[in-house]
């Protein structure tokens, strides 16, 4: 039986029954007050969030850098570095060999040139995928969210709600993960934390759920509708049509809908996220990447390969448990933070 979960006050501390895990603040530095814990950027965040990935590729790069002198075996071991980082053969090649032909044309002598060079490279690479989306024109905006199980589709979900809310968008959420019902109670849950209506059935269509959120979004006035859908393999080839029969239903009940089709990827599986953007792009037309779990992987250097083979606008990535740590990505803060030695850990 469809219902309608009703804009509801936060649930009570004393009360932690079926919330979402949010993991408070970590900083570990005193406040101004000297007891409370300093709010730490997300500059700060990230660095800390993306601390696998710089041990591995900034940690590797520093330890070849304190070389003084530029020579093939360098080069060597730091075409290694790249690859062991998930940077991806092509994009490793490419960097080499601009980072090998501009050694020997400007007849550079310092391991630190080739450093800053590296990262300017990088920069690059990953900077198209800094896009905004454009919300305008559109009420509701549908978000239509799409992944394998596991990759944090859910839980993306209820930060991407808190963020839209920071910025002054009213949202509704679509439980259109029906063949899970624990995603259906994490979401309500999310609905919860965040006062937001969630639309949902005990099991059924997918198609209908939404379909159903859609024409409650429109009535209400809300600006952005969420939807869920079941995680599903690529490979899954009658799963895949399922989820395309979605975004059909979608279209009909909003022409012109979905406005952003994302797909959730967990860093943790490297180069394999490659082939989930090709087979989710050729069943629902990818429109956005939410790129989470950098925290947990030293393969950030996807990133770059994404950029290289399968060109999407990365719109969110997610470097910690915490329900601000997913943040819209910014190419630039990204390379620093992988270069940057500041905050690093021993």
């Amino acid at each position: 039986m469809l219902g309608f979960f009703k804009k509801s006050p936060r649930r009570d501390a004393a009360d932690p029954a079926d919330a979402p895990p949010v993991a408070p603040d970590s900083s570990g530095e005193a406040g101004s007050d000297g007891k409370t814990p300093a709010k730490r950027s997300w500059a700060e965040r990230l660095k800390t969030g993306l601390t696998r990935t710089r041990q591995q590729l900034g940690g590797g790069l520093a330890s070849l850098f304190g070389r003084r002198k530029i020579d093939e075996d360098l080069l060597e071991e730091l075409e290694s570095t790249l690859l062991m980082a998930d940077c991806g053969v092509d994009v490793t090649q490419y960097l080499i060999g601009e980072l090998r032909t501009r050694w020997k044309k400007e007849r550079l002598e310092t391991a630190d040139q080739l450093q800053r060079m590296l990262a300017d490279g990088l920069y690059e690479i990953v900077a198209p995928l800094e896009t905004e989306p454009d919300f305008s024109g559109h009420k509701p905006y549908i978000i239509m969210l799409a992944g394998v199980n596991g990759s944090g589709k859910t839980t993306s979900i209820g930060k991407l709600t808190r963020y839209f809310q920071s910025h002054g968008k009213s949202v509704l959420l679509a439980a259109g993960d029906t063949f899970r019902a624990a995603a259906r109670e994490q979401l309500m849950a999310w609905g919860e934390r965040s006062g937001v209506t969630v639309v949902a059935q005990d099991g059924g269509d997918a198609a209908a759920v939404i379909f159903d959120a859609i024409n409650a979004a429109r009535a209400r006035g809300i600006d952005i509708v969420l939807a869920d859908t079941a995680g599903r393999l690529p490979t899954q080839l009658h799963l895949m049509e399922e989820i395309a029969k979605v975004r059909r239903v979608i279209a009909k009940a909003e022409p012109g809908g979905p406005h952003e089709v994302m797909l959730v990827l967990d860093a943790n599986i490297g180069q394999n996220a490659l082939a989930q953007v090709k087979a989710f792009d050729a069943a629902v037309g990818v429109t956005g990447l939410v790129l989470t779990k950098l925290d947990g992987t030293a393969k950030g250097g996807v990133v770059a390969a994404i950029a290289r083979q399968c060109p999407k606008p990365l719109r969110f990535i997610g470097v910690g448990e915490g329900i601000d740590d997913l943040q819209p990505f910014r190419a630039r803060e990204f390379v620093d933070a992988l270069f940057d030695p500041v905050g690093e850990t021993t």
